[in-house]
């Protein structure tokens, strides 16, 4: 199988999964919608009432009220049955047709808007640390790999296994009590209010997460980082470089770290696509308005259009993770689209 048709395979199979989520998540979601648009149409009826009784100084017949209540339903599809207005909201969401819900989150209620917002500071902050943790633990996980055994790499792996064991949430609050009650090193206003304005502060509200979602992090990417390579520098073809006499470094990133690369770079795939999700705790203890914070928001409000959105958006960040370490396992390892072709 070519790199063409291999990756046209992933891609169409990718679609299907999808497709299939928001089916399945719309059967879910639908009832609840039911459940508030009913809802919405009584609360909508309320007010009519009571502004035809303000303007006309009397109220409006039975008949009259029954043709709003019938328009409104009308206007908000609940004439039509379940299963229709289950595939209607599929196709909707497959193809980012939102709409707006009915709470305003992040200053707007159109939900294209609010997921643009929130994807962005998320993107800012946690993609930020997800670079650095991958940086860090790479280093130090390479570093290890090189002596096993070692002070530095006992070290490493302490640390990981009691950094990776600490709840960020936790190691948050810390940061705040430390840096900003007991040092005043950052002003109490960055992170009692969700949304702060100026880059400077903006800049400033970031240290804090930051600094404590690497720090709880990095651990796990080197001790993962170095156990990959431990595990390649005692292959055969390692062996045979050191008789040789080629030089270690050379040994480490031109050969090992080459071989390597498969579940490294899965690693760096589902960390850096991963981290656009963000993270509900961390984002509430940071008051910080990210995917993770609109999601509360949606929850707190029982917005249903928004949370299905998110659902989607989240499922696609998944399915684009698969399919882009898919493709560059193919690339790095052809066996792999040769299997896929014979299975096929």
């Amino acid at each position: 199988m070519g790199m063409g048709r291999y990756i046209a395979y992933r891609l169409v199979n990718a679609v299907i999964i999808l497709f299939l989520a928001v089916l399945l998540m719309s059967a879910l979601f639908t009832k609840l919608a039911t459940i508030q648009l009913n809802a919405q149409v009584n609360e909508e009826v309320q007010m009519w009432v009571r502004a035809y009784t303000q303007q006309h100084h009397q109220q409006p017949t039975k008949e009259m009220i029954e043709r709003y209540r019938e328009a409104r339903i009308k206007y908000y599809r609940l004439d039509k049955p379940y299963w229709k207005r289950m595939w209607m909201y599929t196709v909707d969401t497959f193809f980012f047709r939102w709409g707006k819900s009915f709470v305003k989150v992040f200053g707007t209620t159109d939900i294209v808007s609010q997921i643009k917002t929130a994807l962005g500071r998320t993107v800012l902050l946690f993609t930020t640390s997800e670079i650095f943790i991958i940086l860090i633990g790479l280093s130090l996980g390479l570093k290890s790999a090189r002596r096993p055994g070692s002070i530095l790499d006992r070290t490493i792996s302490i640390i990981a296994m009691i950094a990776s064991s600490l709840p960020m949430w936790w190691v948050g609050m810390l940061m705040i009590l430390l840096f900003v009650v007991y040092l005043g090193w950052l002003p109490i206003t960055l992170y009692s209010q969700v949304e702060v304005s100026g880059w400077a502060n903006i800049l400033k509200k970031m240290s804090l997460p930051v600094l404590t979602i690497v720090l709880v992090s990095f651990g796990g990417w080197a001790w993962t980082t170095r156990n990959i390579m431990i595990g390649t520098m005692q292959e055969d073809f390692i062996m045979v470089a050191r008789a040789k006499g080629v030089p270690e470094r050379k040994i480490i990133y031109g050969h090992a770290l080459k071989a390597a690369a498969p579940p490294i770079i899965t690693m760096v795939i589902f960390g850096l696509i991963g981290s656009l999700n963000g993270a509900i705790i961390t984002e509430i203890v940071f008051n910080w308005p990210g995917m993770g914070r609109l999601y509360y928001e949606a929850l707190q409000l029982n917005a249903v259009r928004t949370m299905m959105a998110l659902n989607y958006m989240f499922a696609v960040i998944t399915v684009l993770s698969m399919v882009l370490a898919d493709i560059l396992y193919a690339y790095l390892d052809p066996r792999i689209r040769i299997g896929g072709a014979a299975r096929s």
